[in-house]
């Protein structure tokens, strides 16, 4: 498996990492297993939050030798990986200062004496993908390491000088060896991590492909699993909607990341058809206006796609739109400059029978529909076999919140593309995967509740009993 910096800009190797050997691989899980159990996860809440939001520190005084690394392994636009790293270092924040109110005891009122303590559970091993490099990792060390978990984390071959930056940032902050260890593991490798009993839970955050063959292992060996797997988000455009907000917040929605993101917004669906047509002429002119460009340059509003393999993906699904049917209303075409550059494209007349119809759109191609009725609407969002995230626009709050709540997926978004904080819990249904990342439920996924059932001396064998 190839560790390697490919700047999508220019299509140029620029460095190759070797992979992790299996001698390594095992002083790593031993120095983590080591770690959990004679430091970490006796440690008091307070000292884990200085090592946490030291990191957060660091993070936000180098933001612009971090930021460059986003730029040069995935072609991020250098405002947009700004805006990500203080993002991540406010979810590292976060956690270092809700972690002791998450962590307290709770009682169980309807059983005198009884109590449930929350404690960590190990070794977690995180799995993470290209597109958002540090944000990633931050919601799952972030909420993880503050609960006493310590964590593997095997990053994607194409961001490694990024995976080595974030693990700079704990050891920087005074982690402890062991705490948080970046690996560059092979696939063989990877299933034997699961299998290790060591390990007590794994998260993905990737493909269905990838997610299902992990979540598979994991089952069998009993180990918890998070996973963050695909999307194709649909935007509903409601007749009462103002138009020009509405397309402004469509081109966000499908355009942050050049398109790469998994709670982009993929499918646009627009109720009425003479406002269909207007919605479709301005979106257009919206996507074709983009500028494609150096990443690091601020001028920019259209970045690379990751890979050359991405690109082509994105122009085969294209092309098999065309072939069953449907038409390009912009776009299409690889951009003719050096690096992985698409043109902003748009596809409509996209029928059941299409392949596109059910597909997942992961760069700057949107999926245009047009329907007759709130009903065709709601109907056509839930017609995917993803469910992550989904947008409703509407004058009408009552009316989008009653939309919303027929809309099969974990996040719902009214007037607004989906987006991610700290304090939003973000994660999907369907074969968008299962669990949770941020706020307290993000906290509470690698835990071991610990119920603890407190009687007076003397007390019978079950039963409740009287507290004094």
């Amino acid at each position: 498996m190839a560790y390697q910096t490919i700047n999508p800009a220019t299509g140029k190797l620029i460095k190759t990492y070797a992979d992790i050997s299996d001698q390594d691989l095992e002083a790593a899980l031993a120095n983590a297993h080591k770690a959990f159990e004679t430091d970490w996860r006796r440690r008091p809440v307070a000292e884990r939050a200085k090592v946490v939001s030291a990191a957060a520190a660091i993070l936000r005084r180098k933001s612009e030798e971090y930021a460059h690394y986003l730029t040069l392994e995935m072609g991020k636009l250098i405002n947009e990986a700004r805006a990500e790293i203080g993002l991540s270092a406010d979810i590292l924040d976060y956690y270092a200062k809700k972690a002791e109110s998450y962590l307290k005891p709770r009682t169980l009122p309807e059983s005198r004496g009884a109590e449930l303590h929350i404690e960590p559970v190990g070794v977690l091993l995180g799995i993470e993908p290209w597109n958002f490099p540090y944000y990633q990792i931050a919601r799952v060390a972030g909420p993880q390491l503050m609960v006493g978990n310590v964590l593997l984390l095997k990053h994607a071959e194409s961001v490694p000088q990024s995976a080595l930056a974030f693990a700079r940032l704990f050891e920087e902050a005074g982690a402890p060896t062991g705490v948080y260890t970046n690996i560059f593991a092979s696939i063989q490798q990877i299933g034997r991590i699961i299998e290790d009993p060591r390990v007590r839970g794994v998260t993905v955050t990737g493909s269905e492909r990838a997610g299902a063959a992990v979540a598979e292992r994991a089952g069998r060996n009993l180990k918890k699993s998070v996973m963050e797997l695909g999307g194709s988000d649909p935007l509903i455009v409601l007749e009462d909607a103002p138009i020009e907000s509405t397309l402004d917040s469509a081109l966000v929605g499908r355009t942050f990341n050049a398109g790469q993101s998994c709670i982009g917004s993929k499918r646009i669906i627009v109720v009425g058809k003479e406002r269909g047509k207007i919605f479709l002429d301005g979106f257009v002119q919206r996507m074709a206006s983009l500028k494609s460009g150096d990443p690091e340059d601020p001028g920019t509003t259209l970045g690379p796609l990751v890979s050359e393999k991405a690109l082509n993906l994105l122009l085969d699904q294209i092309a098999q739109a065309k072939r069953d049917g449907g038409k390009i209303a912009v776009g299409g075409k690889r951009i003719d400059r050096p690096g992985f550059y698409l043109e902003p494209t748009v596809l409509t007349d996209l029928s059941k029978n299409n392949a596109i119809y059910t597909q997942e759109l992961f760069g700057p191609v949107a999926a245009f529909y047009v329907v007759e009725n709130e009903e065709e609407a709601i109907h056509l969002a839930n017609a995917t076999p993803f469910g992550l995230g989904a947008s409703v626009f509407t004058a009408d709050i009552k009316r989008g919140r009653r939309v919303a709540a027929k809309i099969d997926s974990g996040m719902v978004f009214i007037n607004q593309p989906a987006w991610t904080a700290a304090e939003l819990p973000f994660g999907g249904i369907k074969n968008s995967g299962f669990g949770r990342e941020l706020s307290e439920l993000g906290f509470g996924e690698f835990v071991n509740e610990k119920l603890i059932n407190v009687a007076p001396a003397g007390s019978p064998p079950w039963g409740p009993v009287a507290l004094h």
